[in-house]
């Protein structure tokens, strides 16, 4: 099984060579819609999204109108096809679309097309072959750089090439094949993990408070205020600063969402899991529609950090649908289900009495929803259980509990209330 990362690298470029670059990249992009154009139709049925099939009518039109590499050629017909077979799904699904249109500096590069040196790449143009170093931060801690960059197991491979504010970046794709470790038990352990938009920023069925949305969204905060007054002020220096502070707030909240997920796989570790729950963002963008990007892209990020951490300890990350996780009652032998039963950060049960934070009751019920999807499809998985605060609870309602040190007791404390 192979694990793929992406970085992005800055890219000193000689500036005698950004003319031709800019026609590499107005090429490619005249390239990917010339496909796009003859793949479309108006009937979806008719949209043509076969990579062979798109090959064999624009291949040889594309090579005879420009003078990019044949790579580039099928780099873009590949890009094409990719954005008509979305287009034809979304069509299918009963959503808007249009015909794809090809904007912005974007040329996608493959192992023929980018040569990685040390300290330096070559690309290939439409006019030979141009030389850019790469700018490494001064201070590569919590940074991708010092996971993967220079480090011998992971494989560099292909990557895009992006011009932003006059700036040019490279967006490396680095593969390392793993050896997954199976779980020691036989059908499965899941970990049900809540992520909040206030309050704990994630916790797990197995009571585990973890981070801190509201630190989160404060230096947010912080940084939208101070990036508000610069913006007004108008000079090139505020732009500068702007651009600045973004980059620290950036790498800041990474490092900060990276602690958070690695923190979820070492409980899942902890547990022997052999999978982690979240629920679907999906849905939760659908169900919530005031949902702060901010806060959407915090979910996103901690799911991506916490699928390749997983991924790398052979424990798989699953989603479930969101629905009435924080209204049902994770009991055992109660389940029910009702809007009064959550107030703020404490749930209470109207029919059984459980009393649980709110977030330590979605949690578990995140992780039995998953649970209950692998005990009714089978699968090998019949025996599949969600890990609790003090052990588990397997799709049939029986629950066991954890041994430590040869005693039966609570792994962790009680959760805060």
């Amino acid at each position: 099984m192979a694990a793929v990362r992406n970085i992005q690298v800055k890219l000193e470029v000689p500036e005698e060579t950004h003319d031709v670059l800019e026609e590499t990249f107005e090429q490619f992009r005249g390239a990917a819609q010339h496909v796009a154009d003859y793949g479309w139709s108006d009937e979806p049925t008719e949209i043509i999204s076969d990579q062979g099939d798109l090959n064999a009518a624009t291949y040889d039109e594309v090579r005879e109108q420009t003078d990019l590499h044949s790579n580039h050629v099928q780099s873009a017909r590949r890009l094409a096809a990719d954005a008509l077979k979305t287009c034809q799904d979304r069509i299918f699904d009963g959503k808007k679309t249009s015909k794809p249109t090809f904007r912005g500096s974007v040329i996608v590069y493959g192992s023929r097309t980018i040569t990685y040196n040390d300290d330096y790449c070559t690309l290939a143009t439409v006019d030979g072959r141009v030389r850019a170093h790469y700018v490494i931060p001064e201070d590569e801690t919590g940074t991708p750089f010092a996971e993967y960059w220079d480090r011998d197991e992971w494989e560099r491979k292909e990557a895009t090439l992006h011009k932003r504010d006059g700036e040019f970046y490279l967006h490396v794709a680095v593969e390392q094949e793993l050896e997954t470790a199976a779980s020691t038990v036989e059908n499965g352990v899941v970990l049900g993990v809540d992520l909040n938009v206030d309050g704990y920023l994630a916790v797990t069925s197995t009571g585990r408070f973890l981070g801190n949305a509201d630190y989160l969204n404060h230096k947010r905060a912080v940084y939208e205020r101070r990036r508000g007054r610069l913006q007004q002020t108008g000079t090139r220096s505020a732009r500068l600063t702007i651009q600045s502070i973004g980059d620290r707030f950036a790498r800041w909240s990474d490092e900060y969402l990276h602690q958070v997920s690695k923190a979820i796989v070492q409980e899942a570790r902890r547990h022997d899991c052999a999978a982690i729950a979240f629920e679907d963002l999906a849905s939760i963008r659908t169900g919530i529609s005031n949902l702060p990007k901010f806060q959407q892209w915090a979910f996103r990020t901690i799911q991506r950090f916490t699928e390749y951490k997983a991924e790398a300890n052979g424990i798989s990350v699953e989603r479930v649908s969101p629905a009435y996780t924080s209204q049902r009652c994770s009991h055992t032998a109660c389940g029910f289900t009702h809007e009064k039963n959550r107030t703020s950060n404490r749930f209470e049960c109207l029919k059984c009495g459980k009393e649980l934070h709110a977030d330590y009751n979605a949690a578990r019920n995140i992780g039995w929803q998953l649970v209950q999807h692998w005990h009714m499809s089978g699968a090998g998985r019949a025996n599949c259980q969600v890990a609790l605060k003090s052990g588990t609870l397997n799709g049939n309602g029986k629950f066991r509990p954890a041994v430590i040190d040869g005693q039966t007791r609570s792994p962790l404390t009680s959760p805060p209330h």
